[in-house]
């Protein structure tokens, strides 16, 4: 297959370029600066948006990972601004391409986030449930419905709703790791808040999985097996074999991205793979303790 991947430098797209080029398949970087003749790239400036689209034609899929970090900087109005445009534009940008080709690629896969469900306690949460009501889920409503023009032309499309993906270099474990290794870590937010993750390796093989799978609209890229936030600090911990008593202040973390951000960022979210199960994909990490092992080189 040809490929193309947006977000491709970022900690998906690094890892699944890799495994597209490891299975014989060529992966076509979607890049914001002029490529070098020849090369596996494609220009586009979602920002300005520009993009090379005749370099689409006869491609077969695009995987749409980019988009500003979420938790990466204060939430101030303009980077608020930042983060729906890096995702909700440039998707736009990216379907009104594929929808105007006339040998473009049939499949779209295009990256959502469980954000898209708020907070909602101990709901277990599908496909089908109902989105939430703060700026992140606004973010990935809006994110979903900006990929309609590749529906209606006909391609095949699927919402990539992924969960807290486990990767030690990634941010949500990359930022923890220091303070557990020197046994300063602890939960952040309430011990009974659900925590809905996956693997990287599942993550990667999910969307692999998705290419070719007959599969379309929304789809939880979720372990099946949420954890509660004081389980996976417990277990952490004992992965590490460090102490995890006392909970993370919430001051430095507000004082960091704004209370607004925070609050975003440790709700409490259920979800369940429904979809992507019943299309037949084998999870490698269904619990979270193999899946830290694994993750952390602790087998």
């Amino acid at each position: 297959m040809d490929v193309a991947v947006t977000g491709s430098s970022g900690l998906i797209g690094t890892k699944l370029v890799a495994r597209l080029t490891a299975e014989g398949h060529r992966a076509v970087r979607v890049v914001r600066r002029r490529p070098e003749h020849g090369a596996d790239e494609i220009y586009w400036k979602p920002s300005a948006g520009e993009i090379d689209a005749p370099s689409f034609e006869g491609l077969d899929a695009v995987v749409h990972l980019a988009g500003a970090g979420i938790g990466d900087k204060r939430w101030s109005d303009a980077r608020k601004k930042v983060l729906y445009s890096s995702r909700v534009d440039s998707t736009k940008l990216l379907a009104d391409t594929l929808a105007g080709l006339d040998n473009g690629p049939g499949v779209f896969l295009s990256g959502s986030a469980i954000g898209f469900y708020g907070d909602r306690g101990e709901e277990e949460l599908t496909e089908s449930s109902t989105p939430g009501d703060d700026f992140n889920a606004e973010i990935c409503i809006n994110w979903e419905k900006a990929a309609a023009p590749a529906v209606e032309a006909g391609v095949r499309t699927v919402n990539l709703r992924t969960g807290i993906v486990l990767d030690p270099d990634g941010p949500f474990l990359g930022r923890q790791l220091p303070l557990f290794k020197l046994g300063l870590g602890g939960r952040m937010g309430s011990a009974d808040r659900w925590l809905s993750w996956i693997s990287i390796d599942d993550e990667v093989d999910a969307i692999m999985f998705l290419l070719t799978a007959d599969v379309a609209g929304p789809v939880n890229l979720t372990a099946p097996n949420p954890v509660r936030n004081g389980e996976f600090t417990d277990t952490i911990g004992r992965v590490l074999h460090r102490p995890t008593v006392l909970p993370v202040p919430m001051i430095g973390p507000k004082l960091l991205l704004g209370s607004e951000a925070v609050e975003n960022l440790i709700n409490s979210a259920k979800i369940l793979p429904t979809v992507l199960q019943a299309a037949g994909y084998d999870f490698h990490h269904r619990d979270i303790e193999p899946a830290l092992r694994a993750v952390l080189g602790k087998d």
